[in-house]
């Protein structure tokens, strides 16, 4: 939001080097003028819209980029497990900050048998979390501003609410949502959501599953919910995302020892830990040698004659390697081959 940005403008030049670490706020005006910049490296986290205009911006330049683009992220949840424990952790990520995390669980896909069960643990929990009055809980949070609350309201045209629906533009609230019936072209399972809507989708087998996520763009998280082992790998091996959480939702985010990044429409590149010195550094090749047993060199140098061939062929065929002897060994081979070839 506004604020936050501003907040951090305020809070980093106290603690930073500002020449280091300038904070520039803004719109698309700013934005435009710092993409005509030539920078080593852009980093940009939002929509696959304006990642576009960013990597086009950067091309120009030929600046490397990270996109970190969100998308529709998967939830799969098998009949085999434990599906309150499941429904609890999948309502804490859905519904934490409104909807508003970029890898949040976008949709859910199960079996027709235990829709009806997964609706019914979603909705003791949303009351275990927030209580019979959301609206009035100090742990539910609104929607960042009202152009993105008419986007979200805008997506529940024509949907089947199975529980919640509740709004009021002047706050900005929109109550926990979950939908049911959901049309796969519906307009709510176009993009992403980004608010506190979740949408419910049967499917009759994990082959199913995987196939309705291969057939959509690659989404920056995926989550599976299963006991059985085999299945969780399958779905892993078998598509594609930028993260994959195993019988819990966000939590791959929160290892810094993971990569955190996206594929595809949901982004490229990675950060985190490691990951990020990594993704801001250059790996530059680096040869030093000294002017030493210039013999040897002379195998590369022109005139050409076969026996420079030939000596090469022993070398690269041979391959020494024998530690320190067989150095000296190659060192003193090189000499006499020099010599002869010469």
């Amino acid at each position: 939001s506004e604020n936050t940005a501003q907040l951090l403008a305020d809070l980093l030049p106290r603690y930073l080097d500002q020449e280091l670490y300038p904070v520039v706020t803004g719109g698309v005006p700013e934005t435009t003028e710092l993409l005509s910049q030539r920078f080593d490296h852009i980093l940009y986290t939002c929509n696959s819209t304006v990642g576009k205009i960013v990597m086009a911006a950067a091309a120009k330049h030929l600046t490397p980029v990270t996109l970190e683009l969100g998308g529709k992220s998967p939830c799969y949840i098998d009949k085999d497990c434990d599906l309150a424990v499941a429904c609890r952790r999948i309502t804490w990520g859905k519904y934490m900050n409104c909807g508003q995390t970029c890898i949040a669980p976008d949709y859910i896909l199960c079996d027709p048998s235990i829709q009806s069960k997964v609706v019914e643990n979603i909705k003791a929990t949303l009351q275990e979390f927030y209580g019979e009055d959301v609206k009035s809980s100090p742990d539910y949070e609104r929607i960042v501003n009202k152009r993105h609350f008419r986007r979200v309201l805008g997506l529940l045209e024509g949907q089947k609410i199975a529980y919640g629906g509740q709004t009021d533009e002047d706050s900005c609230f929109i109550a926990p949502t979950i939908l049911t019936d959901v049309s796969p072209e519906s307009k709510v399972m176009e993009e992403e959501i980004f608010g506190p809507v979740l949408p419910i989708l049967p499917v009759k087998s994990v082959d199913e599953a995987i196939e309705f996520i291969n057939g959509r763009e690659k989404p920056l998280a995926l989550y599976v919910f299963s006991n059985n082992k085999k299945l969780i790998r399958r779905v892993i091996s078998e598509t594609s995302s930028g993260g994959v959480t195993a019988n819990d939702v966000l939590m791959h985010y929160a290892v810094v020892d993971l990569p955190f990044g996206g594929v595809g429409n949901s982004g490229m590149g990675a950060y985190h830990g490691k990951h990020s010195f990594e993704t801001f550094s250059h790996r530059r090749a680096c040869l030093i040698k000294d002017l030493k047993m210039e013999g040897m060199n002379k195998l590369r140098y022109p005139p050409g004659s076969q026996k420079k061939v030939d000596w090469t062929k022993f070398f690269v065929l041979k391959r020494f390697n024998k530690g320190r002897i067989g150095l000296l060994i190659l060192a003193l081979l090189g000499i006499v081959a020099a010599v002869v070839a010469k």
